[in-house]
């Protein structure tokens, strides 16, 4: 079983091989990087690569480790008990499996989103630690353990908006996507809009690419951005002579693509202002 990038995901060389090598070592893969640069889409195009079914745990700042597992709702077994539910005698009727148990238990091999865990309280990766390494844990209501019949293959994702333990990391291969390069993007965007001409591409490119770089910017756009934007620029039929009229220093068109917050606007505005004045 061998990852490669697929007709809709473009996976640079280091990705590949950080894919392969968690695959290889029966390891979850830890992938961090700027928020759009792919990573939820990456464990996507992992299973589609690898043939295999997906299951995703989106992970928020309420999750707790254990409904990962499985969650027992006592409250309908008590009052399915005053009621006289012939159904409270059975308590796996009151279980309901988790996104881990859910691939311990498929037929086949598995890939297994854990998304975002850093949202999570600090003490949820290391609540995860045995069951990830042992690919095991115990039902204590019915007195059962589950153990995977495959193992699958577990992608973790974290905005690295909190530090992970040590003892999770080092259980963990790791990848930092870092943002692409010029070359890199032209192959994302063929991907997503083929057939854009060569002028407009580069000329979009070269723009989203200084306003990343612009010093003083709050929050840099991503791929997924630059990629709403080129859509935006195809809809409205504007051409490369369009954005170099633009200039270096004042807001790109359609810029609400790029820019999501009003302190990098502003920012672009007073540097148009300044380079008007300058004249």
């Amino acid at each position: 079983m061998r990852f490669t990038s697929t007709d809709d995901y473009v996976a640079t060389e280091d990705l590949t091989v950080a894919v392969n090598a968690a695959v290889t070592l029966e390891r979850p893969l830890l992938v961090k990087g700027e928020p759009g640069t792919g990573k939820t889409e990456l464990a996507r195009q992992v299973a589609t690569s690898l043939g295999l079914p997906m299951i995703e745990w989106h992970v928020k700042s309420t999750t707790r480790a254990q409904q990962g597992l499985y969650e027992y709702d006592a409250v309908s077994r008590l009052r399915d008990s005053q009621l006289g539910e012939e159904r409270v005698h059975d308590v796996t009727n009151y279980i309901r499996q988790g996104k881990l148990w859910q691939a311990f238990a498929a037929e086949e091999r598995t890939v297994l989103l854990i998304d975002e865990i850093d949202k999570a309280d600090i003490e949820f990766p290391n609540d995860l630690l045995q069951e990830l390494d042992r690919m095991e844990f115990h039902v204590y209501e019915t007195g059962e353990t589950i153990r995977a019949r495959h193992r699958p293959v577990v992608v973790i994702t974290s905005n690295n908006e909190k530090e992970l333990p040590d003892a999770f990391l080092r259980r963990c291969f790791f990848h930092y996507i870092r943002f692409p390069d010029m070359a890199t993007m032209k192959k994302i965007v063929e991907v997503h809009h083929p057939g854009i001409k060569e002028a407009l591409l580069t000329a979009a490119l070269t723009q989203f690419y200084e306003v990343r770089e612009r010093p003083g910017l709050k929050k840099k756009p991503s791929t997924s951005e630059v990629l709403d934007w080129l859509k935006l620029l195809l809809a409205e039929d504007l051409t490369a002579e369009d954005l170099r009229a633009t200039g270096p220093s004042a807001l790109p068109r359609l810029h609400g693509a790029l820019l999501k917050n009003e302190q990098d606007v502003h920012l672009f505005e007073r540097l148009a202002f300044m380079s008007r004045s300058g004249r």
